[in-house]
């Protein structure tokens, strides 16, 4: 930051890897996301999933959609989905990670827990407790690539980063985070704290315009179709650019779902037709590429 508060860009803008996070398989097949070249998606994975049959297929089909895809996945554990107040101990997040790595060994690239710091989320105060699964999920694959967490862009980002570290038992390499409001309010507040809090490389791991969320959320953020274009480019212009740590980038989500929904952030719709938000990554994956700083794309 420059002395009177103004966001200073670096001269040149740092490599970066575009990825989608993405729980529904059906992206991999898409046109419109062949088109795109992208070799990387994300998946939130239930820490007890593969103890429920229905989990078990869904994880199925996605991996082996991603895998004929060739698209490297990035897995994020969270909350149980069945009983999601239960928080396990280290010793049970070791035997699902083990669990997991056994059913699907190609996967290498694992973030420890999922929105830590939300405090909607249980472990809102128990950094200790993530910092403990950081440890478990290093010693059950020390050859993969690991965040430290997922954390999400709120008022306590910072502290909890730096409570964490003081636990983790070596400095992490990696973070993630959710930027929604950073992205939304064409900020960069919440991203500046986290590289301010932590060292190592910092991934966008959920980010993108919101077009509509119903999900009673008190906190205000703005939303449309229009406004959701203007953020998704602000992501990968300005807020990408702040940092040469910043090395991936993953838009959530690939499309909006049916009504009832709380959320929706699709670069297309739920009938499948692109909205503004795919026609500015198609542009920005252009221009990125023809700069020469775009990474981790398949060649035509």
């Amino acid at each position: 930051m420059s002395s009177c508060g103004l966001l200073v860009l670096p001269a040149a803008a740092p490599a970066v890897t575009v990825g989608i996070a993405e729980q529904r398989p059906q992206f991999f097949t898409s046109p419109l996301f062949q088109r795109t070249l992208i070799t990387h998606a994300r998946i939130l994975v239930a820490w007890d999933a593969l103890h429920s049959g229905w989990q078990r297929a869904d994880l199925d089909a996605w991996f082996t959609a991603a895998r004929a895809a060739r698209v490297t996945p990035l897995v994020t554990f969270g909350k149980s989905r069945s009983r999601p107040g239960d928080l396990p101990t280290p010793e049970r997040y070791a035997a699902a990670v083990r669990a997991f790595r056994k059913r699907y060994p190609w996967v290498r690239e694992f973030s420890t827990w999922n929105e830590a710091n939300a405090c909607g989320e249980r472990t809102c105060r128990r950094a200790k407790l993530v910092a403990a699964y950081y440890r478990v999920l290093r010693t059950a694959c020390p050859d993969c690539t690991l965040l430290a967490a997922d954390l999400v862009d709120q008022p306590n980002v910072g502290g909890w980063a730096s409570e964490f570290r003081s636990y983790a038992g070596s400095e992490p390499a990696r973070w993630g985070l959710h930027d929604y409001l950073d992205a939304n309010r064409f900020s960069t507040r919440f991203t500046q704290e986290v590289l301010a809090a932590t060292r190592g490389q910092l991934w966008l791991t959920e980010t993108g315009g919101i077009v509509d969320r119903n999900n009673g959320s008190p906190i205000p953020i703005p939303q449309g179709l229009r406004h959701a274009a203007q953020a998704t480019g602000y992501v990968l212009h300005t807020i990408r650019r702040i940092s040469g740590r910043i090395q991936r980038i993953y838009l959530y989500n690939w499309m909006g779902e049916p009504p009832p929904y709380t959320w929706d952030s699709g670069l297309l719709d739920r009938h499948g037709r692109p909205r503004r938000a795919y026609g500015v990554l198609r542009d920005w994956l252009s221009r990125l590429s023809r700069a020469g700083i775009l990474t981790g794309r398949r060649r035509h």
